[in-house]
Protein backbone atom coordinates (compact mmCIF):
# COMPACT_ATOMS: atom_id res chain seq x y z
CA UNK A 1 0.00 0.00 0.00
CA UNK A 2 3.13 2.54 0.66
CA UNK A 3 5.41 1.48 -2.12
CA UNK A 4 8.03 1.08 -0.02
CA UNK A 5 8.95 -1.94 1.09
CA UNK A 6 10.91 -0.34 4.24
CA UNK A 7 7.82 1.95 5.01
CA UNK A 8 5.74 -0.71 4.98
CA UNK A 9 8.08 -3.46 6.99
CA UNK A 10 8.00 -0.33 9.55
CA UNK A 11 4.49 0.24 9.96
CA UNK A 12 3.93 -3.50 10.46
CA UNK A 13 6.41 -4.27 13.02
CA UNK A 14 4.24 -0.93 14.81
CA UNK A 15 0.95 -2.81 14.26
CA UNK A 16 2.54 -5.62 15.89
CA UNK A 17 3.67 -4.52 18.28
CA UNK A 18 0.50 -2.39 19.02
CA UNK A 19 -1.56 -5.80 18.62
CA UNK A 20 0.91 -8.01 21.29
CA UNK A 21 0.88 -5.11 23.81
CA UNK A 22 -3.46 -5.35 23.38
CA UNK A 23 -3.68 -8.97 23.85
CA UNK A 24 -1.25 -8.91 27.05
CA UNK A 25 -3.43 -6.52 28.41
CA UNK A 26 -6.48 -8.63 27.73
CA UNK A 27 -7.82 -5.32 25.28
CA UNK A 28 -8.36 -7.11 21.86
CA UNK A 29 -11.33 -5.60 19.78
CA UNK A 30 -14.29 -8.02 19.51
CA UNK A 31 -14.21 -6.68 15.84
CA UNK A 32 -12.28 -8.87 13.78
CA UNK A 33 -11.12 -6.12 11.18
CA UNK A 34 -9.92 -3.89 13.74
CA UNK A 35 -6.32 -5.21 12.61
CA UNK A 36 -6.52 -4.13 8.95
CA UNK A 37 -8.63 -1.16 10.09
CA UNK A 38 -5.05 -0.04 12.22
CA UNK A 39 -2.71 -1.13 9.51
CA UNK A 40 -4.63 0.70 6.70
CA UNK A 41 -4.86 3.54 8.99
CA UNK A 42 -1.21 3.81 9.72
CA UNK A 43 -0.31 3.11 5.76
CA UNK A 44 -2.39 6.19 5.28
CA UNK A 45 -0.48 8.67 7.82
CA UNK A 46 3.00 7.08 6.78
CA UNK A 47 2.00 8.14 3.36
CA UNK A 48 0.49 11.61 3.79
CA UNK A 49 3.97 12.51 5.95
CA UNK A 50 5.85 11.64 2.45
CA UNK A 51 5.89 12.32 -0.91
CA UNK A 52 2.36 11.92 -2.50
CA UNK A 53 1.91 10.92 -6.21
CA UNK A 54 0.69 13.63 -8.64
CA UNK A 55 -2.65 13.38 -9.11
CA UNK A 56 -3.71 12.92 -13.05
CA UNK A 57 -6.41 11.02 -15.45
CA UNK A 58 -5.41 7.92 -16.23
CA UNK A 59 -6.60 6.49 -19.16
CA UNK A 60 -9.28 4.01 -19.41
CA UNK A 61 -10.30 1.60 -21.96
CA UNK A 62 -13.57 -1.39 -21.95
CA UNK A 63 -12.66 -4.14 -20.63
CA UNK A 64 -11.54 -6.46 -22.95
CA UNK A 65 -12.56 -10.04 -23.64
CA UNK A 66 -9.00 -11.12 -23.86
CA UNK A 67 -8.42 -9.56 -20.72
CA UNK A 68 -7.90 -12.65 -18.68
CA UNK A 69 -4.95 -13.77 -21.57
CA UNK A 70 -3.25 -10.01 -21.25
CA UNK A 71 -3.31 -10.25 -16.63
CA UNK A 72 -2.02 -14.47 -17.60
CA UNK A 73 1.17 -12.83 -18.66
CA UNK A 74 2.11 -10.64 -15.99
CA UNK A 75 4.04 -11.34 -13.34
CA UNK A 76 2.43 -10.88 -10.00
CA UNK A 77 5.04 -7.96 -8.79
CA UNK A 78 3.63 -6.36 -11.99
CA UNK A 79 -0.08 -6.15 -10.64
CA UNK A 80 1.42 -5.53 -6.93
CA UNK A 81 3.09 -2.12 -8.37
CA UNK A 82 -0.21 -1.31 -10.31
CA UNK A 83 -2.29 -1.52 -7.42
CA UNK A 84 0.41 0.37 -5.36
CA UNK A 85 0.51 3.31 -7.46
CA UNK A 86 -3.31 4.01 -7.33
CA UNK A 87 -4.52 6.61 -5.14
CA UNK A 88 -6.20 6.23 -1.83
CA UNK A 89 -9.27 4.64 -1.49
CA UNK A 90 -8.86 2.99 -5.02
CA UNK A 91 -5.35 1.83 -3.93
CA UNK A 92 -7.36 0.02 -0.04
CA UNK A 93 -9.87 -1.06 -2.35
CA UNK A 94 -8.34 -2.54 -4.81
CA UNK A 95 -5.90 -4.55 -2.47
CA UNK A 96 -8.51 -5.50 -0.75
CA UNK A 97 -10.67 -6.76 -3.45
CA UNK A 98 -7.91 -8.59 -5.18
CA UNK A 99 -6.75 -10.46 -1.75
CA UNK A 100 -10.00 -12.07 -2.10
CA UNK A 101 -9.86 -12.56 1.67
CA UNK A 102 -12.60 -10.23 2.45
CA UNK A 103 -16.72 -10.06 1.56
CA UNK A 104 -17.61 -7.07 0.31
CA UNK A 105 -19.22 -6.18 3.63
CA UNK A 106 -15.71 -6.46 5.09
CA UNK A 107 -13.77 -4.18 2.30
CA UNK A 108 -16.54 -1.61 3.24
CA UNK A 109 -15.90 -1.16 6.49
CA UNK A 110 -12.39 -1.74 6.49
CA UNK A 111 -11.67 0.99 3.61
CA UNK A 112 -14.64 3.22 4.97
CA UNK A 113 -16.41 3.08 2.08
CA UNK A 114 -19.92 2.77 0.72
CA UNK A 115 -21.51 0.26 -1.66
CA UNK A 116 -21.95 3.19 -4.24
CA UNK A 117 -17.99 3.99 -4.00
CA UNK A 118 -16.33 0.67 -4.24
CA UNK A 119 -18.36 -0.32 -7.18
CA UNK A 120 -16.86 2.97 -8.73
CA UNK A 121 -13.61 2.58 -7.92
CA UNK A 122 -13.50 -1.02 -8.76
CA UNK A 123 -15.48 0.01 -12.18
CA UNK A 124 -12.56 2.80 -12.96
CA UNK A 125 -9.37 0.86 -11.78
CA UNK A 126 -10.72 -2.36 -14.10
CA UNK A 127 -11.02 0.45 -17.22
CA UNK A 128 -7.79 2.24 -15.89
CA UNK A 129 -5.72 -1.29 -15.69
CA UNK A 130 -7.20 -2.53 -19.18
CA UNK A 131 -5.46 0.85 -20.97
CA UNK A 132 -2.22 0.28 -18.79
CA UNK A 133 -2.60 -4.11 -20.15
CA UNK A 134 -3.12 -2.95 -23.45
CA UNK A 135 -0.36 -0.70 -23.48
CA UNK A 136 2.07 -2.82 -21.73
CA UNK A 137 1.04 -6.64 -22.84
CA UNK A 138 -0.88 -6.32 -26.19
CA UNK A 139 -2.68 -9.20 -27.39
CA UNK A 140 -3.66 -10.29 -30.94
CA UNK A 141 -7.19 -9.68 -31.90
CA UNK A 142 -7.01 -12.42 -34.60
CA UNK A 143 -4.59 -15.17 -34.25
CA UNK A 144 -4.27 -17.33 -37.25
CA UNK A 145 -3.82 -20.43 -37.19
CA UNK A 146 -0.91 -21.85 -39.80
CA UNK A 147 -1.85 -24.38 -41.92
CA UNK A 148 -0.86 -28.12 -41.39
Amino acid sequence: MLGDAAKALAVFDAVMHDAALRAAAGEVPKDRLWLFRDARDRCLETSEAGLQPEEMELEAHAIDPNATAQIAKLEPQQLAIWISAAPDPQRSALALFYLDEFSHEEILAIADLKTPELAKLLGNARQQFQAWLNACIPHDDHIEELPA
